[in-house]
């Protein structure tokens, strides 16, 4: 296609619950195997969303969603295509999100489709509604929502799963077009790694292992299939599969690391959050450590753009990289050019 037409951010929101989980609250839940301290210093968590008895992965999605419609005045109706990156974990298995999100928030002239791929949903998302609207003439606006609760499966007693200690609760929206001239997507890189495929799970409520009376104990749980194996091989190829996506996502976009201005990047550990904006010659201005939200999943990114916009971190002319990763695995990059082209 000699002549693609740009597609560009147009309007986003997300949904926060009001109810929060502290640092004190989580060290109480691990029964003194962590502090307060430890908690806020080394995960890099002073609260969390948690999500409340209303708060189902697909209602998130809907308050999301209305929440993105009513912020920017957009019409519901002019949606051509919703892209649902709602976890699996939802009020009803085998029912479809994107098609129940798409009934609630009145887009009736839309399709919808489950788009599934962890924390890394919505980089996956992005760059498939960006080529959506590029390849088809009749698809010209693109919902990507859904919403997240994972934290229902922590067990704070279990010390192979504290680096999740951080997932909570919440939703998120975000609505792109083409032809437009502001908020551009620009290049997108991602990599998955099948060897990690199983390596975190629940393993007990599925075709493998139904839940019994026997396994009942071991259900609705995230556990590691082997906690050493899939902490060495990540050691091995995450940061550099990470900037491998950053590299030829900028590639792709006649860029280098120099043009970036903001990494809008999913909440991990502290001293990782600093050591990959020194990598990229960024300082934590650059971005936005969501120590006071948790790892809300696939909706990380869109959390990260409201508050880099509140606080001025994001200004037109910032180029941002933003970056995800997912069990699986999965690590993903996609540049935008914010602020009118």
């Amino acid at each position: 296609m000699a002549n693609k037409p740009n597609v560009g951010i147009v309007a986003w929101s997300s949904y926060v619950p009001e109810n929060i989980m502290t640092a004190a609250d989580i060290a109480k839940a691990t029964k003194g195997v962590w502090s307060e301290q430890a908690i806020i210093e080394k995960m890099g968590l002073v609260k969390k969303a948690i999500p409340g008895p209303d708060d189902g992965t697909q209602e998130m999605g809907v308050k999301a969603g209305l929440n993105c419609l009513k912020k920017f005045n957009y019409d519901p109706k002019k949606i051509d295509v919703i892209l649902c990156v709602g976890e699996e974990w939802k009020e009803y298995p085998l029912t479809t999100s994107g098609i129940y999100i798409q009934e609630k928030i009145g887009a009736t002239n839309a399709w919808a489709v489950d788009v599934e791929q962890k924390c890394c949903s919505f980089i996956g998302a992005m760059k498939m509604g960006k080529d959506m609207l590029i390849a088809d003439d009749s698809i010209n606006s693109v919902m990507i929502v859904g919403g997240y609760r994972n934290c229902d499966f922590l067990d704070y007693t279990d010390p192979a799963s504290s680096m999740m200690f951080d997932l909570a609760g919440g939703g998120a929206a975000m609505i792109i077009e083409k032809n437009v001239t502001k908020n551009l997507l620009l290049g997108s890189h991602l990599i998955t790694d099948g060897s990690l495929a199983r390596g975190c799970m629940m393993p007990v409520g599925g075709v493998a292992e139904p839940i019994t009376k026997d396994n009942l104990n071991r259900a609705y749980r995230i556990a590691f299939t082997d906690i050493e194996y899939y902490k060495k091989r990540l050691g091995e190829v995450s940061v550099p599969n990470w900037f491998k996506c950053i590299e030829m996502a900028l590639k792709k976009s006649n860029m280098t690391k120099k043009d970036l201005g903001y990494l809008n990047i999913l909440h991990i550990k502290h001293s990782m959050h600093k050591s990959m904006l020194q990598s990229l010659g960024l300082t934590e201005e650059n971005s936005i450590y969501l120590s006071e939200y948790g790892h809300v999943g696939q909706c990380d990114q869109v959390l990260s753009l409201e508050e880099g916009l509140k606080q001025g971190r994001i200004k037109d002319g910032t180029v941002m990289a933003i970056i995800a990763a997912g069990i699986g695995y999965v690590w993903g990059a996609m540049i935008v050019k914010w602020g009118p082209e």
